[in-house]
């Protein structure tokens, strides 16, 4: 469907996001998101202030639409001409580039006191002699009760 060929008529019952996709796949480049609803505007004699008052929403419209994909510098684009590559490699090579500092004085955290996982400090407890594991170890003989009848 070619945008210029669409009647005013059939823009009008359009959604803004529905032309700007006709747009975007005649023009099959990214662009602005304000040219485009300013292209949008003009098609349908809004006006100024109608671009004015609603560019923001168009703005959350196209920033929750699944088939535009926001670029840097205020540029969008339809996402089927954008792939996503992940290099498993690379990101194996960043995790093992990652150094562990062991050293660090527990003073000098203030945020990482947050992150800190519970079971980490459970492992680190359990580092302790063998010997230490049981010297709080009370026994109870079921025959006596409980330490109160000793």
């Amino acid at each position: 469907m070619k945008f210029k060929t669409i009647s005013k008529e059939d823009l009008e019952t359009m959604s803004f996001d529905d032309i700007a996709y006709v747009i975007l796949k005649e023009k099959n480049k990214k662009m602005k998101i304000s040219d485009i609803f300013r292209i949008i505007c003009d098609e349908l004699n809004l006006g100024d202030a109608a671009f004015e008052s609603q560019i923001g929403d168009f703005f959350a419209l196209i920033s929750t639409e699944k088939r535009f994909i926001q670029l840097e510098k205020g540029y969008i684009d339809l996402r089927e001409n954008h792939t996503s590559e992940i290099n498993i490699n690379e990101i194996e090579d960043d995790s093992e580039d990652e150094v562990i500092d062991e050293d660090k004085d527990e003073s000098d955290s203030t945020d990482e006191d947050e992150n800190n996982n519970y079971y980490d400090d459970i492992d680190d407890m359990d580092d302790d002699g063998p010997d230490d594991d049981l010297k709080d170890l009370v026994i109870v003989d079921e025959e006596y009760g409980d330490e109160s009848d000793l």
